[in-house]
């Protein structure tokens, strides 16, 4: 029995190297992409989360408190607050919603206490909020969240005073 030797070229090990290569590079090229869209994804999911959030708080609360017209936009301590007045078993309250250093807050209080707005619940952070009577009854609410993205509402009471 003859064995027969073969003849190794360069090439023979050369080539299966190359694809190793072209796989590895596909592979880390592939992965670097997926973790730059999951990125935007997050990123972009957080600011529609912010404004959807902001927006849907700030509606429901004026659904709550929309009672004969005690919906009202008031400066206090030179911010202007969303004031929404109400009555629980004969007890007066109002709800102060507002942007302080940077947050969305809400000031729950019995009418008669004073209270500073820096008292207030933190909600979410925003960069700012802004908020105009358009005309009676019709408010218009823009929040402004970390990234500089605005968001905007527009909501009418639905009570008359």
């Amino acid at each position: 029995m003859r064995f027969r030797s073969q003849n190794r070229h360069v090439i023979d090990f050369i080539f299966p190297l190359a694809v190793f290569f072209v796989f590895a590079a596909s592979s880390f090229a592939v992965l670097v992409l997926s973790a730059n869209i999951y990125n935007t994804q997050t990123k972009e999911s957080n600011s529609n989360y912010v404004a959807r959030t902001s927006l849907a708080y700030v509606n429901e609360k004026i659904r709550q408190n929309d009672k004969g017209g005690g919906m009202s936009i008031q400066s206090v301590d030179g911010r202007d607050c969303l004031v929404l007045a109400g009555n629980s078993d004969g007890i007066a309250y109002t709800t102060y919603i507002y942007e302080y250093d940077g947050s969305l807050k809400e000031l729950f209080i019995r009418d008669g206490v004073s209270a500073s707005l820096k008292c207030g619940k933190d909600i979410m952070e925003l960069e700012s909020f802004q908020m105009e009577e358009i005309e009676e009854g019709l408010f218009r609410f823009v929040f402004t969240d970390k990234d500089g993205r605005k968001s905007s509402s527009l909501v009418a009471e639905r009570s008359t005073p």
